[in-house]
């Protein structure tokens, strides 16, 4: 007879696994990944250990990885003295880098984006635009550190509920 809680918990671990990889890949929805494989953990074993309480604490959590996400170029284009114009170049340039040059639009057009709502709107020069345009990146790339840690949280989080 298989044990269907040890199947449960190596197919979480598997699909735990494939969400925090897909991290890096911004138009995969891994905390989405992350937060199903719970679900089918719980599905498979009757919501014991994991039940509802769980999943919406889990769901929480999450959903600060989504917060990140979408502020952090935001964050980075003002923190190296860009306007707003430059945090809402970089918020619009990333929702556009999902269908435009994939797999590589969702870095380079929140940098694009920044650079020229900085020129466009605050009326800087190119330098001065570029250097929002950094600090576009680097608040991206902070963004995918702090939402990999959650992600890995999330993992933790279930292996110990259901150990």
């Amino acid at each position: 007879m298989v044990d269907m809680s040890l199947v449960a918990g190596i197919l979480f671990v598997v699909l735990w696994l494939g969400g925090v990889a897909a991290t890096f890949f911004p138009v995969v929805p891994a905390t989405i990944i992350i937060w199903l494989a719970a679900l089918v953990h719980a599905l498979i074993t009757g919501f014991e250990p994991i039940n509802w309480t769980f999943l919406i604490g889990l769901a929480l959590v999450g959903s600060s990885a989504f917060v990140i996400d979408n502020l952090a170029a935001a964050w980075g284009a003002r923190k190296f003295g860009g306007s707003s114009a430059a945090g809402w170049g970089a918020l619009l340039g990333g929702l556009a880098g999902i269908f435009v040059l994939p797999p590589f639009g969702f870095l380079i057009c929140p940098v694009l984006g920044a650079i020229a709502l900085e020129m466009l709107v605050s009326k800087k020069s190119f330098e001065a635009a570029a250097k929002s345009g950094i600090g576009t990146l680097v608040g991206m790339l902070g963004g995918i550190g702090i939402k990999l840690l959650v992600h890995i949280a999330m993992g933790i989080m279930v292996i110990l509920q259901i150990t």
